[in-house]
């Protein structure tokens, strides 16, 4: 695919068009290819995609026919599999999806494995793999561990934002919910058991702070959830009011909070410095790599500091975060990765050395 502009790229996956990780960052690979001359298009079992194919959903009683695969997706010159190759929420959409794209140009995107989910521990024949594929990992671990246990060679391309600030909404967003001058805490996860969000909650009882947690309630956490929201120390408030987006959340805030223990990537780490807000991060191995970068960022353990400069804030922290996620973390700089990974050129695993600078460097040809 020498010549991308005019060719026509599908992206595929469980769910799509939500707010969730995976749709979020599918949008950010559509408008990256789109910015490449490419024509793009989104297609899944729920969600608001482009095309619906009712068997690729998570929930799907039976996977989707190849005949409903074909009509959603022969006309594409490049198929994307965004997740659903990955982790096997639904491993019989997976399974079909890899049987149709056999043999046929394809990325498959992995941002969760099955050896990072206790319960998906025993699955170890998977992701699939082909000559005709391209495999790409959100993070250098989950590259060097799909090496290591599948044999199987990716490109780790990090995600790209195009975030625009919304400062006008602070103050329509914080009388929607409530809150007056005083602080608000933002978690702007989904409530599950490892986001943590007791110790998002316990930061925000330290600060005496009104503590927002937008996401929903999965993996059976609701009544954990309950308990947690049941005994908290200060004011609660949960998910987006009608007519808010997570830009405007970002802007009604004065910090984010991070706490998980684990994160294929965590898109708040990047989002909070686009937003130019300060955030507390746990202590998770791909938070590690990405602070390698030169983020700044608060402790978990150790309240006081977020505390510190929330009492007399220092933009200088935030100059610094804003400078290295626009330059790192950028549309551009995920459009112009994409066209070296499908015209066949080097990329950088880890965003590094030269074009992309950064602090280390271990490239291959896509």
């Amino acid at each position: 695919m020498a010549n991308l502009f005019g060719k026509r790229a599908a992206i595929v996956s469980y769910r799509l068009g939500t707010a969730d990780g995976v749709s979020v960052t599918a949008d950010q690979w559509a408008g990256a290819l789109q910015r490449l001359g490419m024509r793009v298009r989104t297609v899944a079992g729920d969600g608001e995609p482009d095309v619906i194919v009712p068997g690729l959903a998570l929930d799907a009683a039976r996977p989707p026919s190849q005949h409903a695969l074909a009509a959603a997706l022969d006309d594409a010159d490049v198929v994307v599999a965004d997740n659903i190759c990955s982790l096997p929420m639904n491993i019989e959409a997976g399974e079909a999806v890899a049987e149709y794209l056999r043999g046929r140009p394809a990325v498959l995107r992995h941002h969760d494995l099955p050896w990072e989910r206790e319960r998906y521990a025993d699955v170890t024949a998977w992701p699939p793999d082909d000559p005709a594929w391209r495999h790409v990992t959100v993070n250098e671990l989950a590259r060097s561990e799909l090496a290591a246990r599948r044999g199987i060679v990716a490109t780790t391309i990090y995600h790209g934002f195009s975030e625009e600030r919304r400062a006008e909404a602070r103050d329509p967003v914080r009388a929607a919910l409530g809150i007056g001058s005083e602080l608000l805490i933002l978690q702007p996860t989904r409530a599950i058991p490892r986001k943590n969000v007791d110790v998002g909650l316990s930061i925000a009882e330290t600060l005496g702070a009104t503590f927002w947690l937008t996401g929903p309630v999965e993996d059976g956490y609701a009544y954990e959830l309950d308990r947690l929201l049941e005994r908290a120390r200060v004011p609660v408030r949960r998910r987006l009011p009608d007519g808010v987006d997570v830009a405007a959340a970002y802007a009604a805030c004065d910090a984010v909070v991070l706490p998980s223990s684990w994160e294929g990537f965590g898109l708040p780490l990047i989002e909070s410095a686009l937003h130019r807000k300060p955030i507390v991060v746990g202590d998770f191995p791909v938070a590690a790599e990405l602070r390698a970068f030169g983020f700044r960022w608060f402790p978990v353990d150790d309240p006081a500091e977020l505390e510190a400069w929330l009492a007399r804030p220092d933009p200088v922290l935030l100059d610094h975060n804003e400078k290295i996620a626009e330059e790192h973390f950028g549309i551009e700089a995920l459009a112009r990765r994409l066209d070296r990974l499908l015209t066949g050129v080097q990329v950088c695993h880890h965003s590094a050395t030269g074009e992309d600078g950064g602090p280390g460097c271990d490239c291959l040809t896509a």
